[in-house]
């Protein structure tokens, strides 16, 4: 990721699609207990820390790890000082479990779907709760503009039927899945609108060229929003 595109990103508040009640509905579902060992995978700037810590009140422990610096920079600035989290910088299949609960919110991408499930799969404990977001296709025939879009940014992407045998396959048990409302996208995308506007007036050619495509992000969710969008799944391990 450029210097660009962190300043695009510094210190906005979410780095995906996302509120605290799709936390607390996902946790909820799940059965999540207080005093539980939670792992934030990808956790960005560490948006949802505040609602998985109320999720696992009290005594709940979030050990939160992304692999891009300046993110976990941005959440030690919120919970740096937080005894009930432990915030590190590097890979999250390096990061010691067993776990109560992961939670990914739309990083296991990185790690593709199938091979993250299962690295994810052997953090947690036996019975043990994870909750993931995951890009899918809603419409079985998408417009030509978005299934080039996604084709080109994301080759792997299914649509909700794939995902829940990807969960099988990868030795999960599947409590409920939603797809992420409107709602959610827009506490991602109005921050960042606000930040192209301040940026725009003064940017260089590297900036600019981040900032269109951050707008174009935003248009193609526009147009398109009725035909993907990230599915919540809310799974387990077997006993």
């Amino acid at each position: 990721m450029s210097a660009a595109f962190f300043t695009l990103h510094d210190d906005l508040p979410r780095e995906g699609p996302g509120r605290a009640e799709d936390v607390a509905w996902a946790l909820g579902l799940g059965g999540a207990m207080p005093g539980a060992r939670v792992l934030d995978a990808g956790c960005g700037p560490g948006a949802d820390i505040s609602a998985l810590l109320l999720a696992v009140a009290p005594g709940g422990h979030v050990v939160a790890v992304d692999a891009h610096a300046p993110f976990v920079h941005q959440a030690e600035r919120r919970w740096g000082r937080d005894s009930r989290v432990t915030l590190v910088t590097g890979d999250m299949r390096d990061v010691d479990g067993p776990f109560d609960v992961i939670w990914c919110a739309g990083a296991l991408y990185f790690l593709g779907l199938l091979d993250g499930l299962r690295v994810m799969r052997d953090k947690l404990r036996p019975g043990g709760l994870m909750c993931f977001s995951e890009m899918v296709v809603r419409v079985p025939a998408p417009d030509a503009d978005l299934r080039a879009a996604l084709e080109a940014e994301y080759p792997a992407i299914g649509d909700q039927t794939r995902l829940k045998g990807m969960i099988r396959a990868a030795g999960l048990d599947l409590i409920g899945q939603k797809i992420l409302p409107r709602a959610s996208w827009e506490a991602y995308f109005q921050p960042m609108e606000k930040r192209i506007a301040q940026l725009r007036p003064t940017a260089d050619e590297d900036l600019a060229a981040v900032l269109d495509e951050a707008e174009a992000e935003i248009a193609l969710w526009r147009r398109y929003w009725e035909q993907f969008g990230y599915a919540l799944s809310v799974v387990r391990r077997p006993e």
